[in-house]
């Protein structure tokens, strides 16, 4: 049965909570009451599920003792677990591309073992020095995807593979869109997406992420004609965007979901009519990015969803005569 704007699945993004302990331990190390401490908060702002976003805990490296206790946290504190996101763990990072793969494989099995219905993961790499040093990392180009048949080929059978194991366990594989990577356009996207040819594996429409480059862009409601019919799972945030093409100025900065370039109240409309029906999880980042992400939920749920749902059923209506 269709998603209605209020039992919609949509979680919080844990981009505002370190890592990394104040006593230099990694969170996977911390007491419960620590983890459970982070879920309140989330809850308290208005979510009642979680985005496992790896930048904190990284549920595929917890034993299944700890995966358990975790579980418990978020039972506790009354959060869901819906989904994982790994991020700059690409399989075919050329240093690490292995191990990423195997990280990626338990991240999967510890999905399972929490519940959640989706692991999103993506070809972005570490920042480099040169990204860390800036305010905002985007603004300093990275780490880019070869352009090597062999590379491409490696990508799809190893995303593939994983693609195999998330079906054996019951979830789906998100592939996050970032600039630069093979998921980097939306023609390149799709292009994977349908190479890598298995059903459970589909697009993570973050267009966030290549908005807000200092560079010219594709324009995101023509790319989300052509994304929006693989989405499984989305990252939801918006930039502030502003060009001054005969300078070559290019800037662009975090806003709220209704307030940034790309309209959201059009992008569900096109990603419904097309039969998106994945969990949703709000990003923000710089301030409080957590208040932030609430305001962009309730921006959803009341505005966007209920009309988006109305609009969407009458044109894939159309569609279909």
């Amino acid at each position: 049965m269709p998603y209605t704007a209020q039992d919609w699945l949509i979680s919080a993004a844990l981009l505002q909570f370190p890592g990394t302990l104040d006593d230099g331990r990694h969170v996977n190390e911390a007491d419960v009451a620590h983890w459970r401490d982070v879920f309140a908060e989330v809850r308290d702002a208005g979510f009642s599920d979680v985005d496992l976003f790896d930048g904190w805990v990284r549920p595929g490296d917890l034993s299944s003792a700890r995966l358990t206790a975790l579980k418990e946290a978020a039972d506790d504190v009354g959060v869901g677990l819906p989904a994982i996101s790994v991020v700059r763990s690409s399989v075919i990072d050329a240093a690490n591309g292995q191990a990423n793969l195997d990280y990626s494989h338990r991240t999967l099995e510890a999905a399972a073992a929490l519940g959640s219905r989706v692991v999103s993961v993506g070809l972005h790499q570490a920042l480099t020095p040169a990204q860390k040093a800036q305010l905002w990392f985007w603004t300093v180009e990275g780490y880019k995807d070869p352009d090597e048949r062999e590379a491409w080929d490696l990508a799809v059978a190893r995303l593939r593979e994983l693609g195999k194991h998330a079906e054996e366990l019951g979830l789906i594989l998100s592939l996050e869109m970032y600039e630069d990577t093979y998921l980097g356009t939306a023609d390149s996207s799709v292009a994977l997406v349908e190479a890598i040819d298995h059903p459970c594996v589909g697009l993570n429409p973050d267009m966030g992420n290549l908005i807000r480059l200092h560079r010219p862009i594709e324009n995101w409601e023509a790319m989300a004609e052509k994304i929006m019919p693989y989405a499984n799972y989305w990252h939801v945030k918006n930039y502030q965007r502003d060009e001054d093409i005969a300078r070559d100025m290019y800037v662009a900065m975090p806003a709220p979901l209704e307030s940034g370039l790309i309209s959201y109240r059009k992008a569900f409309q096109i990603a419904i009519a097309n039969g998106f029906q994945g969990v949703i999880c709000c990003e923000h980042y710089g301030g409080d990015g957590l208040s932030v992400s609430a305001s962009n939920q309730r921006y959803l749920r009341e505005q966007v969803l209920p009309r988006s749902a109305d609009y969407a059923l009458g044109e894939s209506r159309v569609r279909q005569n």
